[in-house]
């Protein structure tokens, strides 16, 4: 069995996960779900890596699955502990000395968004809506639980932290991007994933948020990544 580390985008509350951590464990897994350290404008991605670090301690097969801005800190988690396989989803994918906050208009990602927006008859400049943006495809019992949880600022911080790497760090890595993302629209996805990580990314169905929305789908999706790395560890 292995060991799931989910990491969460930003607002890194592990409460994202919550209904994919019981799915796993059911299948005999651990699982590890850290909160990160969001809220504090202290903390910089070398805190958020830290984090994980931590709840992780001394546990091996490890599997890092890193939701949206997560991409930047799983990598740095690859730096530090012995990962078998790293899964991310609907991510960020970072470039050396790139800080989150430069990541939008370095990728081009705002102007991506709305190209998808006109294609699809969404107002571009319409003001942000959570709901409209993110959780487009989420159950309504969901969406009521989410918005009703008190409100965590995400610091400024780590936007302005340069990712210290040379390159990607040389762990299998799978790429799982979500075709109904209204943040990051897959095209924009499938262009960036293969001139950053030099794969092409695997695609479901849904939103930014597959964890909320489609958790069946993404613990099966996890399955089947683990086994074969399974596979090709052999």
């Amino acid at each position: 069995m292995a060991t799931y580390v989910l990491i969460p985008g930003a607002g890194g509350e592990s409460w994202y996960w919550h209904r994919v951590v019981p799915a796993l464990r059911a299948r005999g897994h651990d699982v590890v779900a850290p909160d990160l350290p969001a809220d504090d404008d202290s903390a910089g991605l070398a805190e958020y890596a830290e984090a994980v670090v931590s709840a992780v301690g001394d546990r091996t097969g490890l599997i890092l699955v890193a939701q949206s801005m997560g991409a930047f800190t799983a990598a740095l988690v690859c730096a530090r502990l012995p990962v078998d396989l790293v899964v991310l989803v609907a991510a960020m994918v970072p470039a050396p000395g790139e800080s989150p906050g430069d990541w939008w208009a370095n990728t081009g990602q705002p102007q991506a968004q709305r190209a998808a927006d006109e294609q699809a008859g969404r107002d571009p400049d319409a003001e942000f809506d959570p709901v409209v943006r993110f959780m487009n495809d989420l159950p309504p019992d969901v969406v009521a639980a989410a918005m009703s949880r008190p409100p965590r600022d995400q610091s400024a911080t780590p936007f302005a932290t340069p990712w210290p790497l040379a390159a990607w760090p040389e762990v299998p890595t799978r790429f799982l991007l979500c075709r109904g993302d209204r943040l990051f629209p897959a095209e924009f996805q499938r262009r960036v994933v293969a001139a950053r990580l030099g794969i092409t990314p695997d695609e479901m169905d849904g939103g930014h948020l597959p964890a909320l929305g489609r958790p069946a789908e993404l613990v099966e999706r996890l399955e089947a990544y683990q086994a074969e790395s399974v596979r090709h560890r052999r």
